[in-house]
């Protein structure tokens, strides 16, 4: 389970971020409120 992208997104109320590994495949996922 090794993270190589990670991504995020800012919205106004909540915070998306994930990790994906080198083929592409979801690691993690995680909602976060302000």
């Amino acid at each position: 389970m090794e993270v190589n992208t990670i991504g995020l997104d800012l919205a106004k109320n909540v915070f998306q971020a994930h990790g994906a590994d080198a083929a592409g495949a979801i690691v993690f996922r995680k909602q976060l409120r302000r």
